[in-house]
């Protein structure tokens, strides 16, 4: 079985990053042969400054090595390493309908948030299919807010299938439903787009203050409040074990528990999970000959694949 996922290099990876893509990823390593990209092309959707790509990529992929990513079992490398996903993308785009990708509910989403409709933000799911059917993954790991893309890459597929024969692999989703949509500190899905993250990394001051931070309703001190709706309640949920939630629970309905106190509790759980991480980060980040290294030893096993499936995917279309 051959598993597939990316990241985007569009900011710190946030915790929502870690449970809704790094943590399963991980995990995944077990079951089969695991590619994992940086995505740096869909970057290029909101036209970052270049500098701040170039830096945002070594950091990402700082961040997925310390999270417990092994070179040795997965294959990682930088999307843009490899001109094949661009010809692809061509050659797919021109066999999908518009008219399917404005029905993306993330295109949607995104211009009623304000952000300019350029081509390669509409296109954004072809770019996504060419990652995974250039791969012939089997399976993709996804959160909910892109199972409708890998729909899209399904009848992408199936549409090229149909025509030139069975070329590519039409791939299967997995979804995480517990831990899918991690809530910002707004109470909206966490996304770097929202401004609503809680970082992975960075210091005890800052990621403190972001906890302490995070959206509650007005009830004071004394007030019972209902931890069943409470965003703090949600996401201690993903850092301490059952007894320690329904200790807080049960605190959140007797009252004299103020939100203060839940936070600080969401916080240390958090600083304290998130350790072994942040060491292996600093051991990285001092061995950047090895992070270099790794990076390209992923760009020539990934190409060797992908060449493989672009030679089928030129003869069926009629190129060379």
């Amino acid at each position: 079985m051959r598993i597939l996922t990316g990241i985007q290099p569009s900011g710190i990876p946030h915790i929502g990053n870690y449970f809704g893509m790094l943590q399963p990823t991980v995990e995944l390593q077990k079951e089969g042969e695991v590619f994992v990209f940086i995505a740096d092309y869909h970057s290029l959707t909101t036209s970052p400054d270049p500098k701040d790509l170039r830096e945002r990529v070594i950091n990402v992929a700082l961040d997925i090595l310390a999270s417990g990513l092994d070179p040795e079992k997965t294959v990682f490398y930088r999307q843009s390493d490899l001109p094949q996903v661009c010809e692809l993308t061509w050659i797919l785009n021109c066999l999908t309908t518009v008219g399917l990708l404005e029905r993306a509910h993330s295109y949607k989403d995104k211009i009623a948030k304000g952000f300019v409709p350029n081509n390669g933000l509409l296109s954004y799911p072809v770019l996504m299919a060419s990652d995974i059917l250039l791969f012939n993954a089997n399976v993709v790991p996804v959160g909910k807010d892109q199972k409708q893309h890998l729909e899209i890459t399904r009848d992408i597929a199936i549409r090229f299938n149909n025509i030139y024969g069975e070329i590519l692999t039409v791939p299967e989703e997995r979804i995480k439903d517990a831990t899918a949509v991690v809530p910002g500190v707004d109470g909206q899905k966490m996304s770097k787009s929202y401004n609503n993250t809680i970082p992975l990394f960075g210091t005890q001051k800052a990621i403190r203050k972001t906890v302490m931070n995070i959206v509650t309703d007005c009830k004071g001190l004394e007030d019972p409040k209902d931890p069943e709706n409470c965003n703090v309640v949600t996401l201690y949920k993903l850092f301490a074990d059952e007894a320690q939630v329904r200790d807080m629970e049960e605190k959140y309905r007797a009252g004299n528990y103020g939100y203060g106190h839940a936070k600080q509790a969401l916080f240390e759980a958090m600083w304290e999970y998130f350790e072994p991480f942040r060491k292996r980060r600093e051991e990285l980040a001092a061995n950047m000959d090895y992070v270099h290294q790794v990076l390209k030893n992923g760009k020539e096993k990934a190409g060797e694949i992908a060449d493989q499936t672009m030679t089928k995917v030129r003869k069926a279309v009629g190129l060379r």
